[in-house]
């Protein structure tokens, strides 16, 4: 009984509630509720129906229940209806007058937006008149100047003018881009028309490249011309290596604090050991050597697909568009595949490592380097397919063995469980502890171990820590320096770690030191940052090298 009760109860107290019934309802898509209109519908729907006699209370109940929801699934005309006496208490006058306002504030819109074009159409033709007189004024110059050279006896010869057209073209380079102006200035659309109208003739401009990405740090194209005391070490490094037999001790002390773009190729081949000290058997041993790497191609290169290569095929061809995302160079499909030959050539002539993830980007210095042998621009969106044939397969070859060059030197970094990178961390940890025990005590605390991070750095030399420019010159010294891959980047990573001391001591976790370590912000770095690095890290290899027991607990 006393459940038959809460049911009564339960159906009188929410009668009002349930599905059907006419509620208060006030929001953005319904008008308040007025009484007035709603009424009559209340007061039908608040009817209780006529009791029957000789029924049960809980069958009144629910009648009472099933008369207040029935119109809640009924289709009828209740809806036409509510929305026809709306209608009739609608303000007709209100409506037509907010309509006219509505339509006359768009055609004031309108108008402004014509008259506005108007003005901007009238100030580009004005610039545009402005700059063809200019045009047709420097031209009846240089026709001047033309007919007074031919007057008194001078010849425009060919690359003199296409010197002047190179030099215009710099020139016109370190004009500061639109791109870079303040954003509503009164005259953004008359700059960009004239600077359209100035590069008709000027050639196509590549995409700007990401400050990360950009290899130009000095000595090249677009940048200011170098200062007396870098003239003078290109000078010495030409004297140098213009000699019948080149003094390779004295090219490795003038390579340790960097190597001029121009003679970089050929000192990165002399000092890896690719070429030899004596000036007459380099043509000769470079054809060798291009000629036994392709034919090595001949050999191997179709056995890809083999069951027993695939696996080491796929993952190379995988690993390299993920080389260098940002430089358009290394996602043209001729440099891709020049990179996966020479990593499977490598992988195949060297079973006790084979492949390995990383080694990947240690192709792309040398690759860069030997292609500035043939060109005088800027490398990053350069197409290789403009170069000749014979210039790419010299490239490909030159790539391949100084790469090896570099890999016998670190080749236990990459055999199984890759013993030389383990102890190469260790070391690292034990000289960290030395030189910044704050450092090392930080780290400790939160639990991030070195391996965490510090793998990639021995694993990759830093090249996933630094832009590809400051690896290049990096490995000016890596290569001037003894054992320098092998040995001395220990040291250059432990510098390089107290470098940013200041950033790892803030982090007070181990998610932050972790995202802290494996992106540092080194995009905007260069050759001085590179140096400042190199010579803290000469220090500690100073102190530490001829006593490994000083670095260890």
């Amino acid at each position: 009984m006393s459940s038959d009760g809460n049911k009564k109860q339960f159906w009188k107290r929410n009668a009002a509630k349930v599905p059907g019934s006419i509620q208060h309802v006030y929001g953005a898509q319904h008008p308040p509720f007025d009484p007035l209109l709603h009424a009559n519908l209340i007061k039908a729907g608040n009817k209780p129906p006529p009791a029957t006699p000789g029924k049960p209370k809980k069958a009144t109940t629910f009648q009472e229940f099933e008369s207040i929801t029935s119109d809640a699934w009924d289709v009828g005309d209740d809806d036409d209806d509510l929305l026809a006496m709306a209608a009739q208490n609608l303000n007709i006058e209100v409506v037509m007058e907010t309509a006219n306002k509505v339509i006359e504030n768009h055609s004031r819109q309108q108008e402004r937006q014509r008259q506005d074009d108007t003005t901007e159409a009238d100030q580009r033709e004005e610039d545009t008149q402005e700059e063809a007189e200019e045009d047709e004024e420097e031209d009846e110059e240089e026709e001047e100047d033309e007919e007074i050279r031919l007057e008194e006896g001078e010849v425009t010869r060919p690359g003199v003018l296409f010197a002047s057209q190179s030099v215009d073209y710099t020139e016109s380079r370190l004009v500061k881009s639109l791109s870079e102006a303040p954003i509503g200035s009164p005259k953004d659309a008359a700059g960009e028309h004239a600077a359209l109208h100035r590069q008709r003739s000027l050639p196509h401009r590549p995409p700007v490249i990401p400050l990360v990405a950009r290899m130009a740090d000095q000595n090249t194209s677009g940048t200011p011309a170098m200062t007396e005391r870098e003239a003078s070490r290109l000078d010495k490094f030409k004297q140098l290596l213009a000699g019948p037999n080149t003094d390779l001790e004295e090219l490795r002390k003038l390579s340790w604090s960097g190597i001029p773009r121009q003679v970089r190729p050929i000192t990165w081949k002399l000092l890896s050991g690719y070429l030899p000290a004596n000036a007459e058997r380099r043509e000769s041993v470079l054809q060798r050597k291009r000629q036994e790497y392709f034919g090595f191609i001949q050999q191997y290169y179709d056995s890809r697909n083999d069951e027993h290569h695939q696996d080491t095929y796929r993952q190379i061809h995988i690993d390299i568009p993920r080389t260098n995302p940002l430089i358009p160079l290394f996602q043209q499909a001729s440099v891709q595949e020049i990179f996966e030959r020479i990593l499977f050539i490598w992988a195949i002539r060297h079973p006790a490592s084979g492949y390995v993830q990383g080694i990947n980007d240690l192709v792309t210095p040398f690759f860069v380097v030997y292609v500035f042998e043939y060109i005088e621009e800027e490398v990053e969106n350069f197409d290789v397919s403009s170069l000749q044939e014979e210039a790419l397969r010299n490239i490909e070859a030159d790539s391949f063995w100084c790469m090896s060059k570099l890999l016998d030197g670190i080749q236990d970094n990459y055999t199984f469980a890759q013993p030389g990178i383990q102890k190469k961390v260790k070391a690292l940890e034990e000289l960290v502890s030395r030189i910044d025990e704050s450092v090392h005590r930080h780290m400790h605390h939160y639990e991030v171990e070195y391996l965490q991070f510090a793998f990639r750095w021995m694993n990759n030399l830093l090249m996933r820590e630094l832009p590809l420019r400051c690896t290049i010159r990096l490995w000016d010294t890596y290569q001037a320096e003894p054992e320098g891959f092998s040995h001395f980047h220990l040291y250059v990573c432990a510098a390089f770690l107290v470098r940013w001391r200041k950033e790892i001591l803030e982090e007070r976790d181990f998610q932050g030191l972790m995202i802290l370590l494996q992106n540092l912000p080194t995009m905007h770095w260069g050759n001085e940052e590179v140096s400042v690095l190199l010579a803290e890290a000469y220090r500690l290899k100073f102190a530490f090298a001829d006593a490994p027991n000083h670095y260890k607990r």
